[in-house]
């Protein structure tokens, strides 16, 4: 038996939903131990990104009518409240520790695409688990990324790329998505994952929901890395 960490950060809910399906699928055998955390919020509310949304735009007059018609495109008023929602559903979801890193023998990563990359809130995580790669805890380790982007062209796969970075550092065997058993993504329609990890779109509003096949591709992530754990074990045991 293997035990299998999700860890994620999720503003708007798509990652949380994403990573209850990474939990389902790697529980789905009903050999594996499965636990699901999830990284803190910044604790000052300046430094939240989110924050901004709240206020009304700032801008110089000249800029002020462009500034406006953002806000409206992408429904910051809206945004805001269902952040708040959201963080509030998670409340449940106990936070991570770099103890949760030890216990585990496979590791799946959520979180939003900020800039192409991973959001401050998962970097300082990584940060603050230096310990951890100076003991070289997490070596060894099979490990998988599943995140949310506004839309299909604004860096999902790039996150998953730049986050493999920090985790090479940790010792971790990365984990993908291979085309022989995601035939989903292979389609010109707007959806999410790709061979590096799953993947949603939320869009640039965050008013989509997950589209069942990011879904089930989550979950094939998550029993993947499950049965690397798994396998990896069995080999250490000869």
């Amino acid at each position: 038996m293997a035990n299998l960490l999700v860890i994620y950060y999720s503003a708007f809910g798509h990652v949380f939903q994403m990573a209850q399906a990474v939990a389902d699928g790697a529980s789905q055998s009903g050999a594996h131990q499965v636990r699901i955390v999830r990284i803190s919020e910044m604790i000052a509310a300046q430094n939240r990104v989110i924050q901004q949304d709240k206020e009304s735009p700032r801008a110089g007059n000249e800029n002020l009518a462009s500034a406006a018609t953002l806000s409206k495109q992408f429904r910051l008023t809206d945004r805001y409240s269902k952040y708040e929602a959201t963080q509030a559903l998670q409340q449940d979801i106990p936070i991570a520790t770099n103890d949760d890193l030890r216990w585990a023998d496979g590791i799946l990563w959520g979180f939003p695409t900020y800039y192409g990359t991973m959001p401050a809130q998962v970097k300082l995580f990584l940060e603050m688990a230096g310990e951890l790669c100076i003991e070289g805890a997490l070596e060894g380790k099979p490990t998988g990324i599943f995140n949310s982007t506004a839309s299909i062209h604004t860096g999902h796969e790039a996150a998953i790329l730049t986050a493999m970075v920090p985790l090479f550092h940790f010792g971790m065997i990365f984990v993908g998505l291979p085309y022989s058993e995601n035939p989903e993504y292979l389609t010109a329609d707007a959806i999410g994952c790709s061979p590096y990890g799953a993947s949603t779109l939320a869009g640039p509003d965050s008013s989509l929901s997950p589209d069942p096949r990011e879904l089930l591709m989550a979950a094939r992530l998550g029993e993947r890395v499950a049965d690397v754990a798994a396998a990896l074990q069995l080999f250490q045991a000869r």
